[in-house]
């Protein structure tokens, strides 16, 4: 959804211009999300003065418009602090007057920029508008930004802290969301909160930190600011306490040289940690409810007082702990590749091997999968176990279901996160709940956990993203190690989710003597896994001829069964999402109760006849089509002498059958990002969408 990027800079001096290039590269890091405005907020050339600029479309524009105007580049900053966004709409059309930042009036007292939904933005509109406040967007955010204004007036003899007025804004406010607030009335200060929104803080300093984590002060606590107290002086922040061990807490919140003195430090605020990378490795992730202020160098992060019962452990830490990002500048770079989904199919066989490294013992045909090693038994004892995703990870676990009842011989049900939380589907203790995203950040998907622990229900948690909400909150889980997936098509995250889930099968069934034949079968097969996408991927050019064959028809049916029913889903999903062209999977089983209706010599089909235990079946499909004059593009095994000649055919090598979906959705990744380009589409940021779905 949008991007939230923010710069603070104390005692370093940079030049306008370096500050603006900041903002742009930090925005344009985040263009994968999905957005269809930008905009962003600087200090202007006199004290109290905010300088705006904002641009409907992408971020190169926002820069053109930027290199057009006259504004001083030139200028020095010693300290500054700066807001800028990528704007996916929700409320109201996307347009320069609904760009963030966001302002709280004309002279721009406070000046907000926000990801998310804040659901009671209308209750506050009209409640605001009855004291006499103008709106001039159709924003919630604006909302926001002008109860702000109206706390902070309504105690004009206070000198409220920011953080403490930030914090009363937050106690009206319902939804999910992630905030940056940026003021006159504190220059150089900037305060950050999220609930249910991604954000992170990158930590920047030219010496090596002190100390790798950050106290959490939580309400009550003697060292926090009262609101009818006047906010203190930079000096007063690093007097030492009386009580020695408090010494410490200070200095953590400090960022101090080995002196005792500020030294020169930057801050940067993001969505994601692909904004923060090429500045700083170091990061802090802030858990739901955290307020963090940055003030004079110094980072305080806050706690917004709720229900205790409400709080994971996470969030009650009293650290938030400064990580290293294991992440490289050149992975979220296109390299030679025309764009991201093309870089990003082109790399499945490196990070399916990502997946299995370090996991995979291919000589003992042993499993180790450290982040579930504490929880296998209690796994092994569950009633059922529960798939809980949304999109193309839900295919990934549709994919992986039958091999997982065959292999634990335990019931499992795959559930849409959404349609689980409005069914309100009973959740027992004796489950075994596994949440997949790639983001770790999903709406729906994360609502569905905290309901989940709420029932007492093992948590297991496989996402893509390291220190995501998805990973924090669940008791366990896998990695998928994938690297970073800039495109919003998710191409390499369904094979690696398929390959983790895989494994996550083998290791629980590896007390099954009975099994032990058909766990060896299928890590054999692991092994040759990266070679076969290797080879399917050099069929490229055949599928680009025959993306030119099917182009100009209005639908398309994807049709199989067993193991290729998930293949044939992802596949259309693919087609529909990236080229916009209508695109259906259908269970070949259910033919003769419908879709049989829509077949005729017009209808392009692609039917997926690979050899398994369901072949014969799927044959049977297949001759029903064509007696309806369908001409199928047929996806079968090299060397299968089993099709009609004539058909058309895309080959692919033969594995073992709960492993053929990965090798078979390759050509269908392949096929929709060729019928996208064959249509102009823009196949990194498909209209209407985003990557990262952080909002229900």
């Amino acid at each position: 959804m949008c991007g939230i990027f923010g710069y603070c800079s104390f005692l370093k001096e940079k030049r306008r211009q370096e500050v603006l290039e900041v903002l742009c590269a930090g925005l344009a890091r985040q263009e994968y999300r999905g957005y269809d405005s930008a905009g962003l907020g600087i200090d202007g050339d006199k004290p109290g003065e905010v300088v705006y600029f904002k641009e409907v479309g992408k971020v190169i524009g926002l820069r053109k418009k930027i290199a057009a105007s006259s504004i001083d580049v030139e200028k020095v900053f010693v300290s500054q602090v700066s807001i800028a966004h990528t704007r996916w709409a929700t409320h109201g059309p996307p347009s320069e007057r609904n760009c963030h930042p966001i302002r709280s009036d004309e002279t721009n007292e406070f000046c907000i920029v926000h990801n998310g939904i804040v659901t009671n933005s209308g209750e506050l509109r009209l409640v605001l508008q009855k004291r006499g406040y103008v709106f001039e967007t159709d924003t919630d955010t604006e909302a926001v930004a002008k109860l702000t204004k109206y706390i902070y007036d309504s105690q004009p003899d206070k000198r409220i802290s920011f953080s403490e007025l930030v914090k009363a804004v937050l106690k009206e406010l319902e939804g999910s969301f992630a905030f940056v607030f940026k003021s006159i009335h504190y220059p150089n200060e900037v305060v950050t909160a999220r609930r249910g929104s991604p954000l992170l803080i990158g930590v920047k300093t030219d010496k090596k930190l002190k100390v790798d984590f950050v106290d959490v002060e939580f309400a009550g606590q003697d060292n926090e600011a009262k609101v009818d107290v006047p906010p203190p002086t930079p000096s007063s922040l690093l007097a030492p306490p009386a009580i020695n061990p408090k010494v410490l807490r200070t200095q953590s919140r400090a960022f101090m040289s080995e002196d005792g003195l500020p030294q020169p430090i930057e801050f940067y605020i993001a969505s994601d940690a692909a904004a923060i990378v090429e500045h700083t490795k170091r990061v802090l992730y802030l858990e739901d409810d955290d307020i963090a202020h940055i003030s004079e160098g110094e980072l305080h992060i806050h706690r917004l007082r709720r229900k205790d019962g409400d709080q994971t452990p996470s969030q009650v830490a009293t650290t938030r702990s400064i990580e290293t990002l294991e992440l490289e500048i050149a992975a979220i770079m296109k390299g030679k590749f025309d764009t991201f989904m093309q870089k990003e199919i082109y790399e499945q066989p490196e990070s399916v091997v990502n997946t299995m490294r370090g996991r995979v013992n291919f000589d003992s045909h042993q499993i180790t999968l450290g982040g579930l090693r504490a929880y296998l038994q209690i796994m092994r004892r569950c009633r059922r176990i529960v798939f809980i995703a949304c999109g193309t990870s839900y295919h990934s676990c549709l994919a992986t279901r039958a091999i997982f009842e065959e292999l634990t011989e335990i019931p499992v049900s795959v559930e849409l996160a959404s349609d689980f939380l409005d069914r309100k589907t009973p959740i027992f203790r004796d489950d075994s709940c596994v949440f997949l995203s790639q983001s770790g950040e999903t709406a729906d998907t994360i609502l569905a956990l905290r309901y989940c622990l709420e029932r007492g229900a093992l948590c297991v948690g496989v996402v893509n993203t390291v220190g995501s909400t998805l990973s924090r909150e669940t008791h366990c889980g896998v990695h998928i190690n994938a690297g970073p997936e800039v495109g919003v098509a998710s191409t390499k995250a369904y094979t690696s989710q398929y390959i983790a889930l895989i494994l996550i099968a083998l290791q629980l069934s590896e007390d099954r003597i009975s099994l032990t034949e058909r766990r060896r079968q299928i890590i054999d097969a692991l092994h040759e896994m990266p070679g076969m996408i290797k080879k399917v991927l050099e069929q490229d050019q055949a599928l680009q001829q025959l993306a030119t064959t099917i182009a100009d028809n209005k639908s398309l049916l994807l049709m199989g069964r067993g193991y290729q029913y998930a293949t044939c889903l992802e596949g259309a999903l693919k087609i529909k999402e990236i080229s916009y062209m209508h695109s259906e999977g259908i269970l070949a089983g259910e033919l003769k109760h419908g879709p049989l209706a829509l077949i005729d010599e017009n209808m392009p089909v692609i039917i997926i006849m690979t050899q398994d235990s369901l072949y014969p079946k799927v044959q049977s499909a297949f001759a029903q089509i064509t007696a309806r004059k369908a001409q199928p593009i047929v996806l079968c095994n090299e060397g299968d002498a089993g099709i009609p000649e004539g058909a058309k055919t895309v080959r692919v090598p033969k594995t073992i059958d709960c492993l053929q979906g990965l090798l078979n959705i390759i050509p269908l990744q392949l096929l929709s990002y060729h019928l996208a380009v064959k249509n102009g589409a823009d196949v990194d940021f498909p209209r209407n969408l985003a990557k990262s779905v952080t909002v229900e």
